[in-house]
């Protein structure tokens, strides 16, 4: 039972410090956005944007929170999932990354539309650098890091 936890907790923190340097070395360079920002933006979710910015640096510390939670929870489902189905990981490279597409698939589409950062509705995605960007992180930062960890702790 150590490995899978091990598995799953490395995966997600793993994951999520590659997916927030990325979300933040992006955002300020192409935006000037701050980190701050940028975790209060994941505190929207729960929070609401007006909520999330007013809260300053506590709201930010609760972004950046709740973005490794979010990680560390993707990291339990894939690290389940290779347990019951084995061939995910003697194929890490193309799991992870359709795990991570998948994963992009569900933040966008279902997470923060429905969440209080969003609306309610599902709006297709501009095909800009943000949602390039945002593809290549889900699947190269997030599932193919989970995927590789995972792999790495298999019994």
């Amino acid at each position: 039972m150590a490995k899978p936890f091990t598995a799953t907790l490395l995966g997600g923190v793993v994951a999520g410090a590659l997916d927030i340097t990325y979300a933040c070395v992006h955002w300020n360079i192409v935006h000037d956005v701050a980190p701050q920002r940028i975790f209060q933006s994941v505190a929207a979710g729960l929070l609401g944007r007006d909520a999330a910015v007013a809260g300053g640096w506590n709201s930010a510390a609760l972004g950046l929170l709740l973005h490794f939670v979010m990680t560390t929870i993707m990291a339990v489902f894939f690290v389940a999932a290779a347990r019951v189905v084995p061939s995910l990981n003697r194929a890490p490279l193309l799991s992870g990354i359709v795990y991570g597409l998948g994963l992009y698939a569900v933040m966008n589409f279902l997470v923060v539309p429905f969440s209080a950062a969003g609306d309610g509705t599902i709006q297709a995605p501009e095909l800009n650098q943000f949602f390039y960007g945002g593809l290549l992180a889900h699947t190269l930062l997030v599932g193919l890091p989970i995927a590789l960890i995972a792999k790495r702790f298999a019994d």
